[in-house]
This record gives C-alpha cells, structure tokens and sequence, in this order.
C-alpha cells in the first residue's frame, strides 16, 4: 500500500513541476527589472537623459555648446583673449551753416645731382651728407636723403649733320665715335642727328655695333639748315617718358639757322625739363681759328651767312644750356682731346652726388626756383682738399641751376 501510495506522490509531483518553475522564472524576472531600471538610472545623470529614453553622448567641458537635449553637435568656445570688438568712434556732430572740408598736403620732393671734381676733373669721393648745404631762392634746406650714383648710363648722342662744311662734319664723327668708345655694356644708348629736322638713328640699345652702324650712316648730308632748337626740343620731349635720370650728349656746332623755335622758348622747355642734363662738345675751333685769324670770312653751309660773333653766342648757349642742367659743355680744338674729354664726360655721369629735400617753400605754383649747391667742411666753412704733394686743391662744384615747381593743375 505504502510503496502505491509513494507512487501516486510522485506522480503528482512529477505533474505540477513545470508550472512551479514557470511561476518561480516568472518572478524573478519581474523583480529583476525594476532593479536595472534602477541601476541605469543611477548610473546615467537626469541632465543627459533625453525625453526619448537614449543617453545622451558625452561631449567634452572644453568645447562648450548646447547642455540641453539638443544632440551631441558642440558649437566652440570663444577663446578668452577675443575680446569684443571696440565700440565705434564717436562722429562729431554737424554744427550747422559749417561746410564740410578736408585738407591735403602734397609735398614734393626735389632731387638734385651734384658733381664734385678738382679743377683738372678729377672726381673727390668720400663726401658725406653733412657735406652739402643747399640753398632754394636763398633759403637753406635740410637734406634728407643722400647716396653716390655710380649706375649705367641713359644718353642720346644728337650730332649735327647737315650740308655745311667738310671740316665741321668730319669732327662732329671724331666726336661721336669717341663717345661710342667710351661706353660700358650695361649702358643705354640711343643715336639721333639733325639738319632741317631731328633723325632717329637708333632707338635705345646697349648693343655698342649697334650704335656704330647709326654713326656709320651718316655719310652724304642733306640740307645745310642746323635747326638746333628744334632738334634739342623733340629729344627732351621724348626723354620725358623715360624714367630715371637721362643725359643729352649734344655734338653741335652751336649755330641754330632755321628753327621754329625761339631762344625763349627752348630755354623755358629745358627750364622744365627733369631728370635731364645736357654736355655740349663744340666742333669747328679750327677752323673759325683760323677763319678769325686769315679773315676768310664765315659761311655756316651753302651760303648762310655766319660770323664770328654768331659762333661766339652759340657758345654761350651751350654753356648756359649745361649750366641749367648741372652739365658741362666742353669746346676741343684737336682731336687727341676727344679721348680724354669724353672720359671725363664719363666720369662725370658715373660718379655723382645725389641730394634729395622736401623744399620749404611747398607752394605748387608752376614758378622757377634758383638752386645753389655748396661744399662744406666739417667746421661748417669751405671744404679743403689737398693733392698728393699736400698742396690745396680748389674744388669745382656742377649742379643745375633750378628748377621750376610743380602747378596745381598737374
């Protein structure tokens, strides 16, 4: 009986097993889950947690943005040292019946090339700022810039050739290859003659065949007008659109026959002319040496009347023609001389002074202003040289001699 009714136990126990289990799983599981929501909860701070139950991505302090539940986007922070922008400046206010105006100052500034030599040419280097002393209508100016220009050349060679004399012609192309072997490879060159009209030769080179094939053209004159004036007038008109500082190497006789031009008016042109100076050599001595001597009398070229007194004013303008300039004009009587004058005509150009100053008188009136360039010593008196065997050298000072200012309208 007992071992049926152990049978019957166990049978019955056997049959309600799994349903015990299921309700022992059943709540484990629920007490289990408040417990992880609880967990999480804890571990995740209220601040990130957003509304749809995700937690939010950790962004770091630095960067700064948005600590609401916008998403995981930083927006960076403005560095301390941004400070804000400065507030605007105050605009005065308009007083009325008072127009409004503004003022502008243009002060120009005056350049000036100073050729500083001994009475035989030579160059004396080694000067200093606190050298010169520069006057402006007799008004001392303070010099503000200073340097030696030892820079290649830019010149034209306009030589007189035209129908006038055989003697003239042959020294006029004495000079003008003297000059051509004077030059440098860097220098800048440029080959024109006259008779009735200007002639361009060659344009600027630096080619020096270049230069002598130009010299070598001219070999049969045309007319035996020596229109000087107008000559000298279209090369400085064109050398204004050079920049830089330029040179007219003038071969001439000095006679001017047929120009359109007046003495006024070619000197008023050089007189406005900048940037350009001017060495006449002279040609013909010999023979209005000797034409003054045997009383032969002057005849310029296919019966123009010249005389003696006409040479002797055509020098007189070269040499005032260099003199407003800050050149030289130089008159050879022989042709060794060519040689040796133009290399000092090329020392000349090579090795000078240049002195700058913003002029006191800052009125743009379009007026000629006087220039006088003085060398002093360091006592403030005249500057001393002395030659080799210590004996005082006096010293020869070439600047232009004006300039004329600029006008409001330019």
């Amino acid at each position: 009986m007992f071992n049926r009714h152990k049978d019957k136990t166990l049978e019955s126990r056997s049959g309600t097993r799994p349903s015990i289990t299921l309700v022992i799983l059943l709540a484990l599981l629920c007490g289990s889950l408040p417990v992880t929501a609880q967990d999480q909860q804890s571990q995740t701070p209220a601040s990130q947690t957003p509304d749809n139950g995700k937690p939010k991505q950790d962004v770091p302090a630095e960067a700064g943005g948005p600590t609401d539940n916008v998403g995981p986007y930083a927006i960076p922070k403005k560095k301390a040292e941004d400070a804000p922008p400065p507030p605007p400046p105050v605009t005065p206010k308009k007083v009325e019946d008072m127009p409004d105006y503004s003022l502008k100052v243009n002060v120009p500034l005056v350049n000036v090339d100073v050729l500083v030599t001994t009475k035989d040419g030579q160059f004396i280097p080694g000067l200093k700022q606190g050298n010169f002393r520069i006057l402006e209508d007799g008004v001392p100016q303070q010099v503000t810039h200073f340097n030696v220009s030892q820079a290649p050349i830019t010149a034209v060679l306009l030589v007189e050739f035209a129908s006038t004399s055989y003697t003239f012609m042959v020294q006029a192309l004495q000079a003008s290859y003297a000059f051509a072997n004077s030059l440098k490879k860097d220098d800048w060159v440029a080959v024109a003659y006259y008779d009735m009209q200007p002639h361009i030769l060659v344009d600027f080179t630096q080619d020096k065949k270049a230069v002598y094939g130009a010299l070598n053209q001219l070999r049969i004159p045309g007319f035996a007008e020596t229109n000087l004036f107008d000559a000298l007038y279209d090369t400085l008109d064109r050398l204004d659109r050079v920049e830089g500082k330029k040179y007219v190497i003038l071969v001439t006789t000095g006679i001017d026959t047929f120009s359109k031009l007046t003495l006024d008016k070619i000197t008023k042109k050089i007189k406005d002319t900048k940037d350009v100076s001017i060495f006449p050599i002279s040609v013909g001595f010999i023979l209005r040496e000797y034409c003054e001597t045997h009383r032969c009398g002057y005849t310029h070229g296919m019966g123009i009347p010249v005389g003696h007194m006409d040479y002797l004013q055509g020098d007189n303008e070269m040499r005032t023609f260099a003199a407003m300039t800050g050149g030289r004009a130089y008159f050879p009587r022989f042709q060794g001389e060519l040689p040796e004058l133009f290399g000092d005509i090329s020392n000349d150009i090579r090795n000078q002074y240049t002195i700058s100053y913003a002029p006191t008188n800052s009125k743009l009136d379009g007026t000629y202003r006087k220039l006088k360039v003085q060398v002093v010593g360091p006592d403030g008196g005249p500057l001393k040289v002395k030659d080799q065997k210590g004996k005082d050298v006096k010293i020869d000072v070439v600047a232009r001699d004006g300039y004329t200012a600029k006008h409001t309208v330019d």
